[in-house]
């Protein structure tokens, strides 16, 4: 299964090991930041917590400009930047000891995370045809898991929060790992080029993002990316562990444990998915997810209305629901990049990346602030009733998406290798 998943060309496949290097360093530092900000470096919680979000307000912002200029300079004169920018930035976190000098970190880290995913996303697509593009973001979306599971379980043997040498340590071998994406990069000097010729004074423009949101298959994808993030993904951080650490009544360390049973399920299961979901519906598979994520949040709902009764049934409903979340991600990480790209253009390829990461930018910010009220709310029943249905609503959203699409767009039809790049101009 890995070998059919892996991607013909070879400079696809050193991508791939750069990802899966890059993510062992994301998976040091990814679960310490606000612990490093509040317990190591003595931030209050409201104030690392308005540092974290400026961080995210700041990338979101961004990401637009960022897919203008993959589409009008071409992805590698981007990300190289980007990556060494945001090598920087990380590597600076270990120099953190004031508010101020928090925000200054977290700015240069969302410059160059801005346009990272969208970036590669878009190699990706140029060096990938319509019949492994699916399998190739799916193995993408493993790897990064692997890495980032391997990091953080390196990490929680290192860190210890009265030893701040310790953090320094994570932070400055995490900017090394972005080097090696740049670096696998630099040593590819013909991929990531513009996909098209600039066009001369009397040829029309191919648009912007006004042309890509006038695209009415996109658009609904849009909608239901954003629906499905709001009351998925969105919700991971802030009311998945906020549920379970009040109402389910279980410890911090299950709570670890389930995020940890997420990660185990992608690695596991994600090949097996790739061959399932192959030359089936893209907006069948999305409707699963969705369905997938509601069944989740059932699971987990179950366990605040047993934990008084059963605090191991409870603290099983707490990790069964991070594994099933997992199987979800299985089918939705390598659908949704490859509709989008099957949708967009190699003028407006970079765009159409961008819009799709924005999703999740603007999931990120909707989703915290929505939780905790309705976590408030009749002991948080109100949030579960809330979460389970807006993923099934976007369920219906993808389905109402077929009869958009083609059915190559959809994926229905098994295309034949053929010459799997745009021609770089």
């Amino acid at each position: 299964m890995l070998r059919r998943a892996l991607p013909r060309r070879f400079e696809a496949r050193r991508l791939l090991i750069g990802t899966l290097l890059s993510a062992i360093g994301r998976g040091l530092t990814l679960p310490f930041l606000f612990i490093y900000f509040t317990d190591v470096r003595g931030l209050t919680d409201t104030r690392a917590g308005l540092v974290i979000g400026w961080y995210g307000a700041v990338t979101l912002a961004l990401s637009p400009l960022g897919g203008t200029l993959i589409d009008r300079f071409g992805a590698r004169r981007v990300v190289v930047p980007c990556l060494l920018i945001e090598a920087i930035g990380t590597g600076s976190l270990a120099l953190v000891n004031s508010t101020g000098s928090a925000v200054l970190v977290m700015t240069v880290i969302a410059v160059g995370g801005s346009a990272i995913w969208s970036g590669q996303n878009t190699i990706l697509a140029s060096l990938t045809g319509d019949d492994e593009r699916q399998r190739v973001y799916g193995l993408n979306f493993a790897l990064l898991n692997l890495g980032i599971g391997v990091g953080g379980m390196t990490s929680g043997a290192i860190v210890d929060t009265a030893r701040p040498g310790t953090f320094q340590i994570i932070y400055v071998l995490d900017a090394v790992t972005y080097l090696i994406p740049a670096l696998i990069l630099l040593t590819l000097p013909g991929i990531g080029h513009r996909l098209v010729r600039p066009r001369t004074g009397g040829e029309p423009s191919a648009g912007g993002y006004l042309t890509v949101l006038r695209d009415r298959p996109f658009r609904r994808l849009v909608i239901f990316g954003l629906i499905l993030t709001t009351c998925g993904y969105a919700q991971i951080e802030v009311g998945f562990a906020a549920y379970a650490v009040r109402v389910v009544e279980v410890t911090p360390q299950v709570v670890a444990w389930a995020l940890a049973a997420n990660t185990a399920m992608i690695v596991l299961a994600q090949l097996l998915v790739l061959g399932r979901i192959e030359g089936r519906s893209r907006t069948g598979a999305l409707a699963v997810v969705g369905a997938v994520f509601a069944a989740a949040w059932l699971v987990l709902g179950a366990g605040g209305l047993v934990s008084a009764e059963n605090a191991v049934f409870a603290a099983l409903c707490v990790v069964a629901c991070s594994a099933i979340f997992g199987f979800g991600e299985t089918m939705l990480s390598p659908v949704m990049p490859a509709l989008t790209n099957a949708l967009a253009t190699d003028e407006l390829r970079g765009r159409y990346n961008a819009m799709s990461s924005m999703i999740f930018g603007i999931s990120g910010v909707i989703g915290p602030v929505t939780a905790g009220p309705l976590l408030g709310a009749a002991n948080g029943s109100v949030w579960v009733a809330t979460v389970v249905g807006g993923c099934l609503v976007a369920s219906l959203v993808a389905i109402s998406l077929r009869r958009l699409l083609s059915a190559e767009q959809d994926g229905r039809t098994t295309t034949t290798p053929a010459s799997p790049t745009p021609v770089p101009a």
